[in-house]
């Protein structure tokens, strides 16, 4: 066969050896906006330190192998005796060890620490998004040990270290550990209160016996666990070690892993509790609001890990659309996918600053930014995790077959995608979530609308939206059933508000007329074209 026929022309170069964190504008700006000052240039050397890793070919194929090489299960060793280890590749450690290295469970306790630390997160997961898991739950532990200063004492340090040390062993004796969490059950989960595990107070003070089952627990190989259990008092919060103090194996039988949609390289597991040693975190009876900060975090971690699988496929799209050619000239230039690329940028960016201004309400800790919390991450998490799944297939379709085969990388970001809506409470919990919310917390709504306020008078559509808002929040009548209606509503003006004070003025213009103005159409590409679209693309480019 002639060599001529293998000639390759007009194919896109890989998106790789750049600088995940400086190619995304939006991110970098908001790094540097929601940081103090004299942490702005430590920040952002860290950030891009990181973000050179996350776009090298090394990290990109430690998340291709991760996710070709998913967990094994092993219930037991050569002899019979019950082991329950889940075995992974070495470029998923390789991964873990560089999350936590680069301080992706470390945000409690330094400088502008949720800001730095949601922005790696978001360039880091976007070299690999299942290893995301531990990482997020370790993180967001912190606070529920804190109810407990005695345990927080032990295990915040351990928790937030930058050292990672796989494999089972005593707490003490690592440099570092890692948490998951338990709290599903098969019949009931999202509802906690029907969970059936049961807690039998032994002599010592806080220290129990579990029995029963989990139905998810995620990284089953972490050092400790909080779950949720029927104490006498009620359901409560409780740790549960993996490896006792001395030396021996917590009682933690893996039944099976889940053969997921994706998050492959991440082992999802059921396990089983019979005569399993916990210690209570929290007061019994009260398991919910102990656990819960651990939960608003991981919800937040939701939206960051659906923003940087928005910000990855958008990045792919544009990159592909820069250098390939089509119809006489390069897709990015043609008008129609020109407007394509403009409107999945938006989604982004919109996702990005809401993710990183919610960052910053937690490093603030002030009494109105968590009343602001406690609407804003529901909504946020309801919206842009929802928003995630379109946007991964449109920004496929871009690559058009090239994008359908899995050596792209789009197939995994797009089986990715729909986790972090059902993670932490689907849609619906979210809705739920921010009713009830509104009915019992009035400083909540407060908080919101001071916040969604602060930009009224610079933009008309942004000011229709809020008064809608407003009249449909005077409105209880059928207020379950228009839930998610309203929920929506409420985060995209909560976008709008912090685009039109942040963005460039062809962002915030574009999302206004789309979203809010209702100048758009059901699917993306639909954005009013007299719009600056080539300048919103052009923002979006990661530049190699």
């Amino acid at each position: 066969m002639a060599a001529t026929t293998h000639t390759v022309t007009n194919q896109a170069p890989p998106l790789v050896g750049y600088d995940v964190f400086t190619a995304d504008r939006a991110l970098a700006e908001a790094v540097e906006r929601h940081t103090e000052p004299e942490f702005v240039d430590e920040v952002r050397e860290e950030l891009a330190r990181l973000g050179r890793t996350a776009g090298s070919a090394q990290a990109q194929e430690w998340g291709v192998l991760a996710n070709e090489n998913p967990p094994k299960l092993r219930t037991h060793d050569r002899y019979g005796n019950r082991i329950d280890e889940v075995e992974f590749h070495p470029s998923w450690h390789r991964l873990l060890g560089k999350a936590v290295s680069a301080g992706l469970t470390d945000a409690w306790g330094r400088p502008a620490g949720h800001v730095r630390r949601a922005a790696g997160f978001l360039v880091w997961t976007q070299a690999e998004g299942g290893h995301g898991c531990p990482v997020s739950m370790t993180h967001a532990a912190v606070p529920a040990l804190r109810t407990d200063p005695a345990l927080a004492a032990e295990w915040e340090p351990r928790l937030t270290s930058h050292v990672y040390e796989e494999g089972l062993r005593p707490a003490a004796e690592k440099g570092g550990v890692l948490f998951g969490m338990g709290m599903t059950e098969k019949q009931g989960g999202s509802d906690v209160r029907a969970n059936t595990t049961s807690a039998v107070p032994l002599a010592a003070d806080g220290e129990y016996v579990l029995t029963g089952h989990k139905w998810f627990c995620s990284a089953p190989m972490s050092d400790g666990f909080l779950v949720l259990a029927q104490a006498p008092g009620g359901l409560t919060c409780f740790l549960v070690p993996r490896v006792l103090a001395d030396g021996t194996r917590n009682v933690f039988a893996i039944q099976r892993l889940k053969d997921k949609l994706g998050n492959k390289s991440n082992a999802s597991s059921e396990v089983e509790f019979d005569g399993t040693w916990a210690r209570r975190v929290g007061e019994e009876g009260r398991g919910v609001r102990t656990i819960i900060e651990m939960v608003a975090a991981t919800r937040l971690d939701c939206v960051i890990g659906s923003a940087a699988i928005m910000r990855q496929a958008v990045a792919q799209a544009v990159h592909h659309a820069s250098y390939r050619s089509a119809f006489g000239g390069l897709l990015v230039e043609k008008p129609l996918m020109r407007n394509v690329l403009a409107d999945l940028a938006l989604e982004s960016e919109a996702a990005t600053t809401l993710a990183l201004r919610l960052a910053a309400a937690y490093d603030a800790d002030t009494e109105e930014e968590r009343a602001f919390l406690r609407l804003a991450v529901p909504a946020a998490k309801y919206w842009v995790t929802k928003r995630c799944t379109p946007v991964a297939g449109e920004a496929l379709e871009c690559l058009g077959g090239n994008g359908y085969v899995e050596e792209s990388g789009m197939p995994r970001l797009l089986r990715e995608a729909p986790l972090n809506s059902i993670w932490e409470g689907s849609g619906n919990v979210q809705a739920l979530d921010v009713l009830r919310a509104l009915q019992r917390e009035p400083q909540a709504i407060n908080a919101f609308l001071q916040e969604v306020g602060t930009a009224r008078g610079a933009d008309h559509r942004l000011d229709a939206a809020i008064k809608d808002l407003l009249t449909e929040l005077s409105d209880l009548d059928g207020i379950e059933a228009r839930a998610r209606r309203l929920v929506e509503r409420m985060a995209l003006v909560l976008q709008g508000s912090l685009l039109v004070r942040w963005a460039p003025p062809q962002v915030a213009d574009a999302f206004c007329a789309s979203r809010l103005g209702g100048d758009w159409g059901a699917a993306f590409g639909t954005l009013p074209h007299s719009l600056d679209l080539a300048s919103v693309v052009e923002r979006a480019r990661a530049e190699v």
